[in-house]
């Protein structure tokens, strides 16, 4: 199996789910590289957001409280810390502040975005996975680095026995390498 044949299908799997809801940037129309493993879904499992990315997340944390269970696409690292704010002070916090009242399922899925064949610039390839676990106390997260490891991170993500938030960080470089 290849890592974008596998997350091609993982997304069209978790689609399946009555409660998904795939939103964000490339989530319904063309423009990055993540956008080809959604290409396929249902046209009313994919809401396209404008490039706001506190905003988004702020959404997602809202689709959730309404009982979906949404998968926020973000196609690089570098532009998921604008929402790193909203994420640690909200997503994170939430069942605490609620005393586990509330623990929204959410999905956060982002890329380290790919450095070949072109190098896009530093702003688009940043890999955050450990200051991100060193932030999050309830927002558990997955690095994504085989074709094996995708659709068990995703499904563990829609159908955890623990009410935690999960951010799966994909590698750009593997949707052609592996």
């Amino acid at each position: 199996m290849k890592y974008f044949d596998e997350l091609k299908r993982t997304m069209e799997w978790l689609a399946t789910d009555p409660r998904t809801v795939f939103i964000g940037q490339t989530a319904a129309v063309p423009g990055t590289f993540m956008y080809q493993t959604l290409r396929d879904l249902p046209k009313d499992k994919a809401l396209e957001l404008p490039v706001n990315e506190s905003f988004q997340m702020q959404f997602t944390l809202g689709l959730a409280l309404a009982g979906y269970v949404p998968v926020s696409v973000y196609p690089r690292q570098n532009f998921l810390l604008l929402a790193a704010g909203d994420m640690s002070n909200m997503i994170d916090k939430i069942s605490a502040m609620t005393n586990g009242a509330v623990n929204p399922r959410i999905i956060i899925r982002v890329a380290t975005g790919p450095f070949k064949p072109v190098h896009p610039g530093h702003q688009h390839i940043g890999n955050f996975a450990e200051a991100f676990r060193k932030i999050f106390d309830w927002i558990e997260v997955v690095e994504v680095n085989e074709p094996e490891d995708i659709f068990p991170a995703y499904e563990r993500a829609l159908m955890r026995p623990d009410p935690k938030a999960t951010l799966i960080i994909e590698d750009g470089n593997f949707y052609n390498e592996k």
